[in-house]
């Protein structure tokens, strides 16, 4: 079996980790989530790259660009969740697997925060629990590659 190639997406904010509410997004910074990520997508035998925005234009540029280039996309688009319509047709143009993760329980959360635009469009959605939602969504898209 070849070696998969998965493109993770962080949305805006997300580069704030480690510093931001603690007390609902944790301690660990972008660049630990991203170590965690590469190191449990290289024991699934999966190549992982990683890439945060705080602009919806760039990662839907990515979005698109990753059509061509990777097998499936893991995202947490943060705020963008909500009401990105742009987000959500790129994302179901693109034709990838998809599963969509949270750090936080956002259906535990403010009223505005309870609904996803984007789920609609992923495989799955993870949310809840902090760095395991990444890795177990990480674990998932990959299932759901290896089926498609």
């Amino acid at each position: 079996m070849s070696r998969l190639k998965v493109l993770v997406l962080h949305g805006p904010n997300l580069n704030l980790l480690g510093g931001r509410d603690p007390d609902i997004y944790g301690s660990l910074t972008l660049e630990q989530v991203n170590e965690a990520l590469k190191e449990r997508g290289s024991n699934l035998r999966a190549e992982v790259d990683c890439f945060q925005s705080n602009h919806e234009g760039l990662l839907a540029d990515r979005i698109q660009e990753a059509a061509h280039v990777y097998d499936g996309l893991l995202i947490n688009p943060a705020a963008l969740t909500h009401y990105s319509y742009v987000l959500r047709d790129t994302l179901a143009a693109c034709g990838l697997p998809l599963v969509e993760v949270h750090l936080s329980n956002i259906y535990a959360r403010e009223a505005f925060r309870q609904h996803s635009v984007i789920s609609p469009v992923a495989g799955g959605v993870i949310c809840g629990l902090g760095m395991d939602s990444y890795l177990l969504g990480l674990e998932a898209l990959i299932r759901l590659i290896e089926k498609s």
